[in-house]
């Protein structure tokens, strides 16, 4: 960095790669024993969590990572082949609730993650039952 420019503090940088990634991997422990969803994660659980932290390093405001090997997220696309009701969306919520809390984040931060993913999960909602 240059004298003069300021970094942004974006979510990313508040959380830290190391923070984020630890409660990503702590997260996809909680859903491979998670029989309400596991069956939604086909094949290896260490290559769906390496995705899951390019995306949110990415939605965190961090570097393109998701991007620059996937193209863009198109979330609601990518999603549309796996049956997501209310049901497998409150699961998904709930082992990502309880990650988040025992994850080592600033206060407020994982209140805010929390949220923000609440609406993305509301909206990879593809079927009522």
């Amino acid at each position: 960095m240059k004298f003069g420019e300021v970094m942004a503090q974006t979510p990313y940088n508040i959380i830290g790669q190391e923070a984020l990634y630890a409660m990503i991997d702590h997260f996809y422990r909680l859903v491979e024993q998670d029989d309400r969803i596991n069956y939604l994660f086909p094949g290896d659980f260490k290559e769906t969590s390496r995705k899951q932290k390019q995306f949110l390093t990415q939605f965190l405001g961090g570097p393109q990572l998701y991007t620059e090997e996937h193209g863009h997220p198109m979330l609601k696309m990518r999603h549309m082949n796996f049956h997501i009701s209310p049901y497998e969306r409150d699961a998904w919520l709930e082992n990502m609730h309880e990650a988040i809390q025992t994850a080592d984040f600033p206060a407020g931060v994982g209140d805010y993650l929390y949220e923000r993913l609440k609406l993305t999960a509301n909206h990879m909602v593809n079927s009522e039952k």
